[in-house]
Parts: C-alpha cells; sequence; structure tokens
C-alpha cells in the first residue's frame, strides 16, 4: 500500500476508535463512512459541473430539483450540534426513501434504510469537517482512495468486536486464485457470495495491471467496469459497503445501475451467466432455507419463504440445506458453456454424507459433467474463524452433449497439499504470497497454460477420476501429505512444538486483552511463581 493511503487509513481507523466509546461498532463506522464518502463525492461532482460551460457536459449524482439544489454535504458542513444530526439524520432517511421509487441505481443501493449511527453530533462534525473534507475524493488516484478503503474493510474484519466477517477471505489469498484463473478483459466475472467485493476488485486489478499496455479501446474497460464485473450480497450493509468499495476502485456508476445486486444467490435460477466465477460461499453447513427442485411456482407446493425451487439443480427433486453444496449448484448452473470458476469450501463438502447422499449426487456431478482439475487443501488459521478446514475448487464447465457411456470429463483431478506442516497464524506468521507461490508455479504455470504439462511432486497428487468416481460415496478428502516425508521435513521437535503452541498462546490472549479493553473489563494480573 502506497504511504498516502496508509497514512489516510490511519486517520481514519483512529477514529474509528473514538466512536467505539458511543457504541459505534467497526463495522457501523464503515457504513457511515459510506455515506459520507459519498455525499462528499457528490458535492466534488457539482463543483466540477461549475467549471464547465456547457450543461451538457454535467454530471449529477444527487438529484437536482427542487429543494436538492441546496442540499447534501454543504448542509452538513456548515452545521453542529443537534441540527447537525438532525440534518444528516433526514438527509440519510429522504435519500433511503428515494431510492423505493422504482429507482435502482447505486445511490439507491448505498442510501436503503439508511441510518445515523453516530449520535454524538461533535463526533459527527469532526468526522465530517475534520477527516473526510480534507480528502479528494471523486477524482483522487483509485490506488490512494480505493486501497485506504479496502484496508478499513479488513482491519474491521480483524477486529474483535463486530468485524466485517469471521470468515474474511485473506487479500493474498484472493489475488492467488485470481492469478491462476488469468482473468480477462472480455470475461464476465461474478461472486453469488461477493460479502465486501474482494474477489471482484482482485479480478479487475488483474486485468487493468495485465492489458494496461495493450490499447484496448475506452467502450471496452467501459463495459468491463460498468457491465462485465458483478456480485449478490444477502446482507444489505454488507452490500452497500461492496457497492462502495467498487465504486472508489472505479467500478460501476454512481447513478448507474449497481453492479451489486442485493438478494440471495440461492433464490432464483440465474438471469445471467458468467465466463468466471469467484466465491468464497458463507461457512456454515445448514441454512434455515430448503432448496428443492419439485414443485411449481403456479401450483400448490409453490416456493415457500423457507423453500427456494431451483429446478435447474443438479440434484433433480431431492433436497439439501447444506449451504455449500447448494453454492456449488447454483456456481455450476452460473458457467457459460465454457466458464470456469474457483471457490473455497470447507472440507466438509469433500467427503459429507454416505452413499446416494446428497454430497456423493453433487460430487459425481462436478466429476462428470465438469472438468474439476485442481483442489488447493488450505492451511488452518488463516480464517478469523479458529479451527476451519478448507479447500480452494477449481473446475470447468465443458460444451457439449455427454451420453451416459462416455468418460468423466474430469481426468485427473490434481491436489496440492498446503496444509501439512503449515504452521499459520493470523498475526504472528501470516499467509503471504510467497507461500502460495509453489502452488502456482506446478499448478497453473504460464508456460503450461493448458495444464498439460503437470508433474507430480511430494505436495501435488493426481488422482484418476474413473477411481474416484468407483466410491459410492465419491470421497474427494484425498491428497494429504505425509506429515513426516513433506518437503523432506522431520516432524517437528518438542522444543519446535512448544514454541508453536507459546506463539498461538500469546496470540490468543492478545486478542482475549483487546475484547476485555473494548468491553471495558479489567483482567486479573498473572500470577508469578
Amino acid at each position: 500500500m502506497k504511504t498516502a493511503a496508509r497514512q489516510l487509513v490511519d486517520r481514519l481507523w483512529n477514529y474509528c476508535n473514538v466512536l467505539r466509546d458511543d457504541g459505534v461498532s467497526s463495522q457501523d463506522y464503515l457504513e457511515q463512512l459510506s455515506f459520507l464518502i459519498f455525499l462528499k463525492m457528490a458535492a466534488e461532482q457539482e463543483e466540477a459541473n461549475a467549471k464547465k460551460t456547457n450543461p451538457a457536459n454535467h454530471k449529477h449524482i444527487l438529484p437536482v430539483t427542487g429543494e436538492w439544489k441546496t442540499r447534501g454535504w454543504t448542509e452538513l458542513l456548515y452545521l453542529e450540534g443537534e441540527p447537525l444530526e438532525e440534518a444528516y439524520t433526514k438527509l440519510l432517511a429522504d435519500l433511503g426513501h428515494r431510492s423505493a421509487d422504482g429507482d435502482h441505481t447505486t445511490l439507491s443501493l448505498i442510501f436503503n434504510r439508511a441510518r445515523n449511527r453516530i449520535e454524538n453530533p461533535a463526533n459527527l462534525r469532526r468526522l465530517i469537517v475534520d477527516l473526510i473534507n480534507e480528502e479528494k475524493w471523486l477524482h483522487a488516484r483509485s490506488d490512494i482512495k480505493g486501497a485506504a478503503y479496502e484496508a478499513l474493510i479488513a482491519r474491521s474484519a480483524q477486529d474483535t468486536r463486530g468485524g466485517a466477517g469471521q470468515y474474511f477471505t485473506p487479500r493474498v489469498l484472493i489475488e492467488s486464485i485470481v492469478r491462476c484463473m488469468r482473468p480477462t478483459p472480455y470475461d464476465t466475472i461474478t461472486d453469488p457470495a461477493c460479502g465486501t467485493g474482494g474477489f471482484l476488485l482482485a479480478a479487475y486489478d488483474y486485468i487493468a495491471q495485465e492489458y494496461e499496455k495493450d490499447d484496448l479501446p475506452d467502450s471496452e474497460w467501459e463495459e468491463l467496469r460498468t457491465k462485465r464485473i458483478w456480485g449478490t450480497e444477502i446482507v444489505p450493509t454488507t452490500a452497500r459497503i461492496a457497492a462502495m468499495n467498487l465504486l472508489l476502485h472505479d467500478i460501476g456508476e454512481a447513478t448507474g445501475a449497481p453492479v451489486i445486486e442485493v438478494t440471495d444467490a440461492l433464490r432464483q435460477q440465474p438471469t445471467r451467466h458468467a465466463s468466471m466465477v469467484l466465491a468464497n460461499p458463507p461457512f456454515g453447513r445448514k441454512s434455515s432455507v430448503t432448496v428443492s427442485g419439485k414443485g411449481d411456482k403456479d401450483s400448490d407446493d409453490a416456493v415457500s419463504d423457507a423453500t427456494y425451487y431451483r429446478p435447474d439443480f443438479w440434484l433433480g427433486n431431492r433436497t439439501t440445506t447444506n449451504k455449500q453444496l447448494n453454492f456449488l449448484q447454483h456456481i455450476g448452473t452460473l458457467l457459460t458453456d465454457k466458464g470456469r470458476a474457483a471457490v473455497i469450501v470447507p472440507d466438509n463438502v469433500l467427503d459429507e454424507g454416505g452413499k446416494n447422499s446428497a454430497g456423493a449426487l453433487i460430487r459425481r456431478e462436478l466429476l462428470t459433467n465438469y472438468n474439476l482439475h485442481t483442489m488447493l487443501r488450505l492451511p488452518e488459521n488463516i480464517f478469523q474463524a479458529g479451527g476451519v478446514k478448507a479447500v480452494v475448487l477449481f473446475f470447468d464447465a465443458v460444451p457439449g452433449f455427454r451420453a451416459e457411456t462416455d468418460p468423466p470429463r474430469t481426468g485427473k483431478l490434481w491436489v496440492y497439499d498446503l496444509r501439512t506442516d503449515s504452521n499459520f497464524t493470523l498475526k504472528q506468521r501470516p499467509l503471504k504470497a510467497e507461500h502460495l507461490a509453489d502452488f502456482e508455479e506446478q499448478a497453473f504455470s504460464k508456460d503450461d497454460p493448458d495444464r498439460t504439462q503437470r508433474e507430480e511432486s511430494e505436495r501435488f497428487h493426481a488422482f484418476d477420476a474413473k477411481e474416484l468416481l468407483a466410491d459410492a460415496t465419491v470421497n474427494l478428502n484425498v491428497g494429504e501429505v505425509d506429515a513426516a516425508s513433506s518437503d523432506g521435513k522431520a516432524p517437528m521437535s518438542i522444543s519446535e512444538l512448544t514454541v508453536n503452541v507459546a506463539q498461538n498462546l500469546r496470540e490468543a490472549m492478545s486478542e482475549i486483552e483487546a475484547f476485555a479493553k473494548d468491553l471495558g473489563v479489567e483482567l486479573p494480573k498473572a500470577q508469578q511463581g
């Protein structure tokens, strides 16, 4: 991160600590920042309009009719005390109300049901005047304003109190997956569980870096940033943060159609398809919603609030409440004929259920009718939630008809084990790009774009799909290397284990102390001797 972006992050985050005393969580703070930065950008747009003599060249973010000509950032800038709180609260309510009038833009998404969470007018004024007003947001470089906002999201996720998500995907993992997938400006890219937009941003950044010198027409870049990248998020607060995050990275338009849709992606069949899906669906085995292929929307057994009708799902009339299994099916149906997907799922997806279970049928479908070519076994302790075991599945859609007697479309499943002998923690030894470099080179070498020259190694092994399918449970929990032989390392000694445990305990204690400090709880001092 550039120095300017880091300094901006520090200033904004330090103020988040101040607002905790008013009961404002880090995610609430991010939400309020989104509102205020958006309003400041609208004011900057009007300043730019004032310098253009031809009204036809003017752009507007907020409404321009009637009372709106005197509303927005300017009215907040010169108020304080209760009048400021009242004006800000009313402004949010009016913008949120406006979104209910059939308006479907990024503006309406961000302000829909917006509420003021900063009830101390003095703190609100400081945030407006001393912090946000001192920066240029609309035309500032996206590598500063966007990077700063995204860093705030990351800090919020790491916050022990009210973080943005305990399964927040590490940025280095996202970037590694994107490098393996190699998106192009002509791809259509989506994330059906996009959270704060990390995968979408990384894909766009990769394209911008790789194709910067190709002199692509402006029309292609415009198409990419406004139409070819989109996401779906079920939580409205997270969706508005994602929309703001993308906007600050120049993806989407304030007054254009939102690139984030606020809904449950599993609710209905896709209305548009993507050539690339990147996702880390929410962890947790069970959902309160059942997804079924049985029923008819117009019949008596039509979908209820607790049942989604998805006749396009692989299970047919079978049902499952397992969220990861349902997302895998959804992602499969999202792909175009030659579409590609990379999906992070917990280990239970690999072997849950017995013979003819939903899990077995879905794994069979992946091997039989898709090309499930690669799996990365992720190390533990890289997510905010402790003890999570997860993998990344890379698979492609294969066009054309396949007869029952034809061989499976997956020839070999290649598995890279990054978990065995790994020793990562969130703070003391976080996952870094260098730790993923060997996987990227062995599994997705730029010199082997068709993945035909792969060779087995101590951590990288191939498994014949026909043999995997011969098992009635279609167990994909394979590829774990021998801890004693991986990379030629011997098992850790007693002293090494002791140091490892001590590091983990220190990190856990520091998080407990931070949490206690947030709650105002004084922990007893350790007894000596």
